[in-house]
């Protein structure tokens, strides 16, 4: 016999779990939890983000560091995520509640392709995400803010697309570059100067940890590549394949002439 409460669950539903989350356990959602009341103790912090297009796909990449004020929180955070099979988020902002919203996101995508039988548009994705966001509102209020960068392979264009949000869920499409968290402003700049629009996907990726690279050299925040633990960047390729997580050996071969051709100039600054 069907439990009575299933079956109210069950003619509530829609295509938004989010959604249907919010009627049915507003509880469980990740930025409805109820604060105590004084100062938010330290929490660790993720950064940096970046995200650039070439011709035929997007690419992003996240360094591995957690900070908690002065201190590392971890070495192994990992900050870029495939949301689905043709997009990937990454996070900076307060890392827990962070991972909980992707966790969330990919959960609301899967139960939109399962229940309209179809994959939501990359703008449908995106607006998605910016209605997460905005629901994150109070809790960024009180300090703990959570800044995402998604983009995809939009399949009806067949280009890659990037898409930034500020805390207030405001969604903006961003053309051929960008980057977020406390290294941005370095990595921002060393994408300025290293994109260019015929890249090749290796081409992106290097660029993209060489940006990493910049923004570590001069943000405390943000970690570089580690060859001595052999911690590399997270990075990820979407095209009309579907996203790809880009293996660690190539990675370490790429950090590596990065840091070589940098002991060969000689240069401190």
């Amino acid at each position: 016999m069907q439990d009575p409460a299933a079956g109210h669950l069950a003619t509530q539903a829609t295509s938004s779990f989010t959604e249907h989350l919010q009627r049915s356990r507003p509880e469980l959602l990740p930025f409805n939890q109820v604060l105590p009341a004084g100062q938010i103790p330290p929490v660790p912090h993720a950064t940096t983000i970046v995200a650039l297009s070439y011709p035929g796909g997007v690419l992003m990449a996240g360094d591995r560091r957690a900070t908690m004020g002065n201190v590392i929180a971890s070495r192994h955070i990992e900050k870029v995520f495939p949301a689905d099979e043709y997009s990937v988020l990454g996070i900076a902002g307060t890392a827990g509640l962070a991972l909980d919203i992707t966790r969330l996101f990919q959960v609301e995508l899967e139960h939109y392709e399962k229940i309209e039988g179809t994959l939501l548009s990359l703008d449908g994705k995106a607006n998605r995400l910016g209605a997460m966001i905005r629901g994150n509102l109070p809790m960024a209020m009180q300090g703990l803010a959570v800044i995402p960068l998604f983009a995809g392979f939009d399949q009806a264009a067949g280009v890659g697309r990037l898409f930034s949000y500020d805390v207030t869920g405001g969604r903006y499409e961003e053309l051929e570059h960008h980057s977020v968290g406390s290294g941005s402003v370095f990595a921002r700049g060393a994408l300025k100067k290293l994109w260019r629009p015929n890249l090749t996907e290796d081409g992106a990726v290097a660029v993209a940890v060489e940006a990493l690279y910049d923004a570590a050299d001069d943000d405390s925040a943000t970690g570089g590549p580690d060859p001595v633990r052999q911690l590399w960047p997270v990075v990820y390729t979407v095209n009309r394949a579907g996203a790809r997580r880009v293996p660690e050996r190539e990675l370490a071969a790429i950090a590596g002439s990065i840091v070589e051709s940098r002991a060969v100039a000689g240069r401190e600054a």
